[in-house]
C-alpha cells in the first residue's frame, strides 16, 4: 500500500475591511470637524467684539437721558427722547441728504472713470501702457496728506470752497476701481468682443452694449464699495466745507463739541448717520460681501 502526500493549501488570514488603528489615533474626520468648530467659535467671538461698540451706541441712544451713563447692557425702559432732541436741534435731514448726494456723485464719477480706464488698459495696446498703469496704481499708494494742500489750493482758485462740488472734483478717479475692473476686463470672453466687431460695432458701442451689461455684478459691488468709502470720508470734506451743517460727518463733530457730555444725544446722532449704511448692508448684502471678496478683503 502506498500513500500519496498532498500539500494542504496555505492558511489565509481574513483581511479586515478597516485599517488597523493604533492606540491614541484619532480619525481624520474628527480632527477636521474639531478645527472647523474651533474656527467658528473664534469667528463668533470676533464678530461679537466687532459688533459690541455698535450695539452700545444704539443702546445709549435709546436710554433715558438720566440713564445715559448706565452700565446696564439692556436699555430699559426704551426712550426716543435723544433721537427727538437731535432731530429738533440740528438739521439732520438736510445733512443726510447732502451727504447722500456727495457720496452718490463721487461713487458714480469714480465708477464711470474706472470703466473707461480699465477698458482701455485691458483691451487696447498703446505706447506707455504699462508705465501709465503703474502710475495709476502708484497714485493709490500716495498718502492723502501729500495731495491735500495742492488740491485745496486748486479748489480755492476755482472758487469751489464751501461747495459739494469742491469735495467731489478732486476724487473723480479711484485708482483702486481701475485696478479692480481691469482684472475683470482682461477675463472678459474675447468671443463676445469679436462677435461685436463682426457686427460692425465700434469700441464705444461694444463697451456699453456688450461689456457693461455682462459685468453688472462686479460693477454693483464696486459701486457699493465706493459709495460706502465716500460716505465715511471726513478729513477732506471738513477741510473744504466750513459750514458745520453741510455734511453729516461735520455736523456730528460740531454737535459733539457743542453738547459736551450729552452722550445720549451724541450716540443718537451717530446712529442716525450710520442708518443709511446699515440699510445698504441689509438690502444689498450679497453685493457688499462680493465687493470685499473681490477686493481681497481690503
Amino acid at each position: 500500500m502506498s500513500f500519496v502526500m498532498v500539500d494542504a493549501p496555505p492558511r489565509t488570514t481574513p483581511v479586515s475591511a478597516e485599517p488597523e488603528r493604533r492606540v491614541g489615533d484619532e480619525p481624520v474626520g474628527s480632527r477636521t470637524r474639531g478645527r472647523i468648530a474651533a474656527g467658528h467659535v473664534l469667528l463668533a467671538i470676533l464678530a461679537l467684539l466687532s459688533i459690541f461698540p455698535v450695539y452700545w451706541m444704539f443702546a445709549t441712544a435709546f436710554r433715558l437721558p438720566q440713564d445715559m451713563l448706565s452700565s446696564s447692557p439692556i436699555p430699559w425702559p426704551l426712550s426716543v427722547e435723544n433721537l427727538r432732541y437731535v432731530w429738533d436741534t440740528i438739521p439732520m435731514a438736510s445733512m443726510l441728504a447732502n451727504t447722500f448726494v456727495m457720496a452718490a456723485a463721487m461713487a458714480v464719477s469714480q465708477l464711470v472713470v474706472a470703466i473707461l480706464a480699465a477698458y482701455a488698459f485691458a483691451r487696447w495696446n498703446f505706447f506707455g501702457k504699462q508705465v501709465l498703469f503703474l502710475l495709476f496704481v502708484g497714485s493709490w499708494l500716495v498718502p492723502f496728506q501729500v495731495t491735500m494742500i495742492p488740491n485745496y489750493l486748486l479748489i480755492s482758485q476755482m472758487g469751489l470752497l464751501d461747495t459739494v462740488a469742491g469735495v467731489v472734483i478732486p476724487n473723480l478717479c479711484s485708482a483702486f476701481g481701475v485696478l479692480m475692473l481691469r482684472q475683470h476686463m482682461e477675463a472678459f470672453p474675447t468671443e463676445l468682443l469679436d462677435a461685436s466687431a463682426m457686427d460692425g460695432q465700434s469700441s464705444w458701442a461694444t463697451l456699453w452694449k456688450v461689456v457693461v451689461p455682462n459685468m453688472k455684478p462686479a460693477l454693483a459691488a464696486l459701486g457699493i464699495m465706493l459709495f460706502i468709502s465716500a460716505w465715511n470720508e471726513y478729513l477732506w470734506p471738513a477741510l473744504v466745507l466750513r459750514k458745520s451743517d453741510a455734511l453729516v460727518q461735520i455736523g456730528i463733530r460740531s454737535f459733539l463739541g457743542a453738547e459736551g457730555d450729552n452722550w445720549g444725544a451724541v450716540m443718537a446722532a451717530s446712529g442716525l448717520a450710520c442708518l443709511p449704511i446699515f440699510l445698504i448692508y441689509l438690502f444689498l448684502q450679497r453685493y457688499v460681501v462680493d465687493a470685499f471678496v473681490r477686493s481681497g478683503l481690503k
